[in-house]
């Protein structure tokens, strides 16, 4: 009985995989940033599992780019620091003593816990900033939030050049300014968009908390226009921390990314479910038919 089981298991990895052989092909050699956050960052198990994800996509010919946030651990650090925050509209007022808290902690210690969950799962990976090759300028988002930054400049040639030497490359949203010695920070979903919109990607993945946009009763909608977004908006039926998240793909979609998917990033194998499977994963937002067939509802 056991050695059946087995036998089953093996028989349905291996269609797995074959069914996977047209999104294989689809998306060979295709730029897919993908923003990671929640509380996948702070388990062990899952940031592995992210890796490994990773680590597949650029084996079987992708690029991708990992974007990510951090706003767990700069918490802590200013706790622990006895610097307090203060919030307006639900954002962080960010002063300069802030900022360099930000700083340390996305660029220091969250980026290369991610970098190195990638080369233990045996793929290579640089970490960056925004602030690296002024890959990415900002300015003031809003003067009453200090230094928080909304992207105006993208140079991403840099990306582009880890993509040639077959290297992961691992994003802290931290930019530049405008000025000498300005530093901006930048939501982590935000400097996503903008980085899929610089390189023209082919997907931007959004990793949350969330399984998706919810419609009116409830349920998951798997497949959006701009349209709808913005009619889904208007009526309220998306609110609260989504907004944000749908403001970021209409902005990609805008800068010409092929399509925004926001996703359940606790779900194991988020990403490879979403690329590889026919039913895909979360809800999907783009302007244009899809080239392969439909995801199923």
């Amino acid at each position: 009985m056991r050695k059946q089981n087995m036998d089953r298991d093996w028989i349905a990895t291996a269609r797995t995989l074959s069914e996977a052989l047209p999104y294989l092909q689809r998306y060979s050699g295709a730029i897919v940033v993908v923003k990671f956050g929640g509380n996948a960052m702070g388990d062990e198990v899952a940031m592995a599992e992210f890796a490994r994800d990773m680590v597949l996509m650029k084996q079987v010919g992708m690029n991708p780019v990992v974007v990510h946030g951090g706003g767990p651990m700069i918490n802590s650090l200013l706790a622990r620091l006895g610097i307090k925050s203060e919030f307006v509209r639900g954002k962080r007022v960010t002063d300069k003593e802030t900022v360099e808290v930000v700083e340390m902690v996305l660029t220091g210690l969250v980026n290369k816990r991610i970098v190195q969950a990638i080369m233990d799962e045996g793929g290579r990976a640089v970490g960056l900033s925004g602030k690296d090759d002024d890959m990415m300028v900002a300015v003031a988002d809003d003067p009453e939030l200090g230094f928080v930054g909304r992207p105006v400049e993208m140079n991403v040639q840099v990306l582009r050049d880890l993509f040639t030497a077959g290297i992961i490359p691992v994003v802290a949203p931290v930019a530049t300014g405008m000025n000498q010695n300005e530093t901006f920070n930048v939501n982590g979903d935000t400097a996503a968009g903008a980085i899929a919109g610089a390189l023209k990607a082919d997907r931007l993945l959004l990793l949350t908390d969330v399984a998706g946009v919810k419609d009116e009763t409830g349920e998951i909608v798997t497949q959006l226009t701009p349209d709808q977004v913005r009619d889904m908006t208007e009526r309220g039926v998306i609110s609260g921390g989504m907004i944000p998240k749908t403001e970021t793909a209409l902005a990609a979609l805008e800068a010409g990314v092929r399509a925004v998917v926001i996703l359940d990033g606790r779900l194991p194998n988020a990403s490879l479910l979403e690329l590889f499977t026919e039913h895909g994963a979360g809800s999907i937002i783009r302007s244009t038919e899809p080239r392969v067939k439909p995801r199923q509802p």
